[in-house]
């Protein structure tokens, strides 16, 4: 820091859960309609920025990446992300962003939006541009569906195609934080256009009707007596267990031995279930890796 100039910042780029995610409908440009109760975890990367004043053309925002099957060209959408900042500010400095990339790509928990949004808050601080709520959010949207939840603290329900975010009602939001959950992804991911189109396609009922799903989202919001796990449900889920049947298998498993109630986030591949303060962790997890193999993604976590 030089005279109050911020020149390096690190921001944690959180994951996120789908607790509850209900695709009511396609819309005429394309995207699908939804209601989802969502999370942010206190597992995710970590996203380093650096300003450099003197930068120009294409060097004026580079990204580097210690998983080298990231993409670090323009398709990724930390540089995208830094472009749309730059563009709505008129700033003209240049930034060097490093990812330490932790959530897995193609896994249904956000990873790769909530790097964009990373980069939008190192982007503010290194200009020194407050942009302003609104305008930030309206980016994030431009960027990408999930994008604006990053912005949020707390569990949040999203609605539209994602971009309208509600904070969940207070009480409802405190039976959630803190909850321990255990995340675990298969080897393969699963490609969301591929999840969308397979939804649209399929048979009568793949949706769920939107009256539906508000009734239950409040319905769960209103009774306290009801656990974190009554929450829980994915509609996604019926097309990708078709095609992926590991992810039904060991989801069978694990709620036969252990009493777990996984569901999968978002359009997967990742899935995730709660843990009780006594659960045998160290079985689950091997458990999970004997069905899905040593280079699965098996992480104990917890909802911020």
């Amino acid at each position: 820091m030089l005279d109050g100039w911020v020149s390096v910042i690190e921001i944690f780029a959180p994951a996120k859960l789908n607790l509850f995610l209900a695709i009511t409908g396609r819309r005429a440009d394309g995207f699908h309609e939804l209601v989802s109760v969502a999370t942010t975890l206190a597992f995710g990367d970590t996203l380093r920025a650096e300003a450099m004043p003197g930068a120009e053309g294409t060097e004026r925002f580079t990204l580097a990446c210690d998983d080298p099957a990231v993409p670090v060209d323009e398709t990724n959408l930390v540089l995208k992300a830094a472009q749309a900042f730059a563009a709505a500010s008129g700033w003209r400095g240049g930034v060097k962003f490093f990812l330490q990339k932790r959530v897995p790509m193609g896994a249904g928990l956000g990873g790769g939006s909530s790097d964009a949004v990373a980069a939008l808050k190192a982007m503010a601080v290194l200009s020194g541009v407050r942009l302003g709520d609104e305008k930030l959010a309206a980016i994030a949207a431009s960027l990408g569906s999930d994008c604006p939840l990053f912005l949020n603290e707390g569990p949040v329900v999203m609605r539209g195609r994602g971009e309208r975010i509600t904070p969940l009602p207070a009480a409802a939001s405190a039976r959630l934080r803190w909850r321990r959950v255990l995340v675990f992804k298969p080897a393969f991911g699963i490609a969301t256009a591929w999840a969308y189109a397979r939804m649209a396609s399929g048979a009568p009922g793949s949706y769920l009707a939107w009256t539906e799903a508000e009734a239950k989202v409040a319905a769960w919001c209103a009774d306290s007596a009801l656990p974190a796990e009554a929450l829980l449900f994915n509609n996604m889920e019926r097309a990708a267990f078709e095609k992926f049947v590991a992810l039904p298998a060991l989801a069978e498993e694990l709620q036969k031995r252990f009493g777990l109630a996984p569901r999968m986030s978002g359009s997967g591949s990742a899935c995730f279930a709660f843990l009780a303060d006594d659960a045998p962790v160290a079985a689950i997890i091997e458990a999970v890796r004997a069905a899905w193999g040593p280079t699965c993604l098996v992480v104990e976590t917890r909802i911020a």
